[in-house]
């Protein structure tokens, strides 16, 4: 099994790459929030309620479930909107998935476009967020389907520094960083 070192933390990193819904929600709640609040929010949901699990998540009061996103520290910065995401993505992992999220990427031996418009598919996964998490799967997780690389591009090159899918460690997360500032930078220019 490949450990993820994601979020600084041992026990969500372990969570992460033990867990394939727990690695789904974080990537889904990594956005306008720093990426180890993101990576971290799946363990703080599952000390909360005592499972990070598709079934249990969708079938969640869902005041309920924004409350446990609200308490200290929260799971995200927009607790009530992400909430209610995290449960449509799991309402969807158990409605079309038979509740197994690895079903995504291995469900009738998908090549890496058709993965790519499952994860599409999926409450609050846009295209940039679907094709860095093929590329997380891909680069991190040996997911090897058919054209993955390039269905996940830019993110699926080899050598890159651009997501979450490139960090192994402190030096790839810091270069991953550097990456983005300068595209923000150059976005703004």
């Amino acid at each position: 099994m490949t450990t993820l070192h994601l979020t600084g933390d041992v026990a969500a990193d372990a969570l992460l790459s033990e867990n394939p819904f727990a690695l789904l929600v974080g990537m889904l709640l990594d956005q306008q929030v720093a990426m180890e609040t993101a990576f971290v929010g799946p363990a703080k949901i599952r000390d909360r309620i005592g499972a990070i699990d598709p079934a249990a998540i969708a079938a969640y009061d869902a005041d309920a479930f924004v409350l446990l996103f609200r308490q200290s520290p929260a799971v995200h910065r927009f607790p009530g909107s992400m909430a209610k995401r995290v449960q449509e993505v799991a309402a969807v992992i158990v409605s079309d998935w038979n509740s197994d999220t690895t079903s995504i990427w291995t469900a009738d031996d998908p090549t890496g476009p058709e993965i790519l418009r499952r994860l599409e598919a999926l409450p609050g996964f846009g295209e940039q967020k679907a094709k860095i998490f093929l590329a997380l799967l891909g680069k991190r997780l040996g997911v090897d389907a058919e054209g993955w690389r390039d269905a996940s591009a830019p993110y699926g090159e080899d050598g890159a520094y651009r997501s979450v899918a490139d960090i192994v460690d402190p030096e790839s997360l810091t270069r991953v960083r550097a990456t983005k500032r300068a595209a923000k930078a150059a976005a703004k220019a």
